[in-house]
């Protein structure tokens, strides 16, 4: 994980001057923002709570960043003019799915062997969110939808994208401040997950953005590979569920 300096920090920088302590306090604000909307929302549709408030807060924090002259662009959504440039997504891609492989099988695989008993067992609630969905076009459509927007995009986006982006302008530009920078996003990333996951969801899903996050610094903040991956990942398990494969 390289600690130096990001080419893309000091033009960040010289257009949005802010103290570490207001970049803080905007990061929590947006967290606080995200999951409070998510509890409101969940009290009418609980399932489509996560993906409506993630889709609002991105909306909002669209028009703050713009109005502090930054964009996606700063936080990841980095231009690809190049055929090479396009090309090197699916090598990095497949790099990031050995991540996600690693970090699903510790938590799932390992975890349990060392006692972790919790991990082994699937809450109901992941399965009464995703119940419409087997053998029902319109219901497996709509999730897509939801898949690669509110998922593959909107998440990619705010949890690795500004967060992380945005915590290494707070933390030292070191081994721990680059880890803390890492791990904060992965522990809300999990924590929004726990609603309907639970215990077992927030760790499993808490580790796979660890893992994320660490590719994106990999990749030099280019969220490009990690919104393929997410993408196809969640369209293969819809897919999955919506043939009933077992």
């Amino acid at each position: 994980m390289h600690l130096s300096e990001h080419p893309r920090d000091a033009n960040l920088q010289s257009r949005n001057p802010r103290s570490t302590a207001g970049i803080a306090a905007e990061v929590f604000a947006f967290v606080a923002f995200a999951l409070l909307t998510k509890y409101l929302l969940s009290l009418a549709f609980w399932r489509f709570a996560g993906p409506v408030s993630l889709l609002l807060t991105i909306g909002v924090l669209s028009m703050y960043l713009r109005a502090r002259g930054l964009g996606w662009a700063d936080m990841g959504l980095v231009s690809l003019p190049t055929r090479k440039a396009r090309l090197i997504l699916l090598p990095q891609a497949a790099l990031t799915l050995v991540a996600f492989a690693l970090a699903v099988a510790l938590t799932t695989i390992v975890g349990p062997a060392l006692g972790l008993e919790f991990l082994k067992k699937i809450p109901t609630e992941v399965g009464d969110r995703w119940g419409d969905v087997a053998g029902s076009l319109p219901h497996y459509l709509l999730w897509l939808t939801i898949v690669w927007t509110a998922a593959a995009f909107g998440e990619e986006m705010f949890f690795r994208g500004y967060l992380i982006t945005r915590l290494q302008q707070v933390f030292p530009r070191n081994l721990i401040g680059t880890v803390a920078a890492v791990a904060l996003p992965a522990i809300v990333f999990g924590y929004g997950h726990f609603y309907y996951q639970g215990l077992r969801g927030a760790v499993v899903t808490a580790s796979i953005g660890l893992a994320f996050g660490t590719m994106f610094l990999v990749f030099r903040r280019n969220l490009w590979p990690l919104i393929l991956l997410h993408g196809v990942i969640d369209t293969l398990t819809f897919t999955a569920i919506f043939m009933e494969w077992k």
